[in-house]
């Protein structure tokens, strides 16, 4: 099966390919119009991008939206991450704001809602999140966004950021691992009931 990601970020693409390929999962890119993201959770960001993929393209498109929320910003930056400062300063901004915030009050996850929309407008729905607190500086060369700053408290991954960690830590704990591998199983099970 061939799924179109609405996505122009690299890395995105890349995180996607690892997970979905493994089942068969072919995963390609168009250039495709951006939509505004007018939605106010996660998940109504990822639908608005699907739906205008596979409107757009004619194809199944399956987008992401996600986004760091850190407890003592009040959930900031949350849907708003990709936009929260200007290119570059994000995680200067994130640091910042949290450079007099003791270790115990530095609590933040990650969320990933994931929505494939089919030509008939069907929707397949996933979501996950994964814990973990900011670090007092950026550590690590991986990943990107928020990965340098976000210490992982889950699994293979605990203690280092997503940017220290490697690729096959990062996506056994990661809200994008942990939202495709829910997003895979009801894909599968959609397509079973298909036949």
């Amino acid at each position: 099966m061939k799924l179109i990601i609405a996505t122009h970020n690299a890395h995105k693409v890349e995180e996607f390919r690892r997970i979905l390929s493994p089942l068969g999962i072919e995963v390609t890119t168009a250039q495709i119009t951006e939509p505004e993201e007018t939605g106010k959770t996660f998940a109504e960001n990822a639908y608005i991008k699907a739906k205008a993929a596979s409107d757009e393209t004619g194809l199944p498109a399956v987008a992401d939206d996600s986004g760091l929320s850190v407890d003592a910003l009040g959930g900031e930056p949350g849907v708003y991450s990709a936009r929260y400062a200007e290119v570059g300063k994000r995680r200067a901004t994130v640091l910042a704001k949290l450079a007099d915030v003791p270790e115990e009050r530095r609590g933040a996850h990650f969320t990933s809602a994931i929505c494939c929309v089919f030509p008939d407008g069907t929707a397949i729905n996933a979501e996950g999140h994964t814990y973990g607190k900011i670090a007092h500086e950026n550590r690590g060369e991986n990943g990107f966004g928020y990965d340098p700053i976000f210490v992982s408290e889950e699994g293979a991954a605990k203690g280092k950021t997503f940017a220290e960690a490697t690729a096959q830590e990062k996506d056994s704990v990661s809200h994008r691992g942990r939202a495709l591998r829910e997003f895979a199983a009801k894909l599968e099970e959609y397509l079973r009931n298909k036949e």
